[in-house]
């Protein structure tokens, strides 16, 4: 054989051997992205799963407060109402009769009252 086609067989020997090389370092790196892919993968996962739980529980927290807040404002819409109606009475002398009987307990010169004391 001449010179050249040794040095070509020698080449193409030689670049087989670089290929082959090439493809086991990248069969060992594609190895080791999928071993260290896998459990950050898994990481993540968890991660969006206690994100998940985490406002879900917030949620539940916000909707009872929520619940509260409604209730506030109902009585406080009751009381509001109360007084809308004081306000709008005609007589003021009826609204301190009424006041002075029911809060303070008093009663007109004649008048006698009877309390039940039985109840606590």
């Amino acid at each position: 054989m001449s010179a050249k086609g040794k040095d070509s067989k020698e080449k193409k020997a030689a670049m087989a051997a670089v290929r082959k090389a090439y493809r086991k370092k990248q069969g060992r790196s594609n190895a080791l992205a999928s071993i260290i892919a896998v459990p950050v993968f898994i990481v993540l996962i968890g991660a969006c799963v206690v994100s998940i739980i985490g406002d879900k529980v917030e949620l539940s927290e916000k909707q009872q407060e929520l619940e509260v807040l409604k209730a506030q404002a109902e009585a406080l819409e009751a009381e509001n109402a109360s007084y809308e109606s004081i306000l709008n009475e005609d007589d003021e002398r009826t609204y301190m009769e009424r006041i002075a009987m029911e809060k303070l307990g008093y009663a007109y010169p004649d008048e006698r009252r009877f309390y039940d004391t039985t109840r606590n």
